[in-house]
Formats: structure tokens, sequence, C-alpha cells
């Protein structure tokens, strides 16, 4: 389960070092006014969802993307993310 997010990871910091990607990754992390609002978009939508009780599980993936290019657009390692969530256990 959690490879499959330690893979959208390494994909997304691929494309994040290539200079001829075309893709919908490197567009957001190259326009950072659209991914935070991508971001703001997909948590909207999923708060709807999960207020009308449907389509939940898409929207949060959805958020889960566009958070992690997000963070990756502006140098913020998810690694750094984790070890805080980490001290916050104790």
């Amino acid at each position: 389960m959690l490879n499959t997010l330690e893979e959208l990871i390494n994909l997304i910091r691929d494309r994040k070092k290539s200079f001829n990607e075309v893709s919908y990754t490197k567009k957001l992390l190259d326009d950072k006014k659209l991914s935070v609002a991508k971001v703001k978009e997909e948590i909207s939508e999923l708060i709807e969802a999960v207020e009308n009780k449907s389509n939940t599980v898409h929207e949060a993936a959805d958020v889960f993307y566009h958070l992690v290019v997000y963070l990756e657009a502006n140098n913020i390692n998810i690694e750094d993310v984790m070890a805080e969530l980490e001290k916050r256990k104790k």
C-alpha cells in the first residue's frame, strides 16, 4: 500500500528533474499558481464528496496527488513531513 505512495513520489520527482517532459504533473510543478489552485479545488471537492457520501475515495486520491505535487514544487520533502509526524507521536 505505501509502495504506491512511494512510487508516486518518485514519479513526481522524476518529472520535476525532466526538462522535456510534457505531462500534467510537470505542468503543475512548473506553475505554482496552478498547483495551489488545484490543491484548494481538490480539498473542496473532497469535503463536498464526504458531505454527500459519494466519490470520497476518488476525491481523497486527488487530494493526495495534488498535495504531493505541491509539496515537491515548493521543495518540501515528504520525508521531512513524515519526520514531523513521527515526532508528534510522542
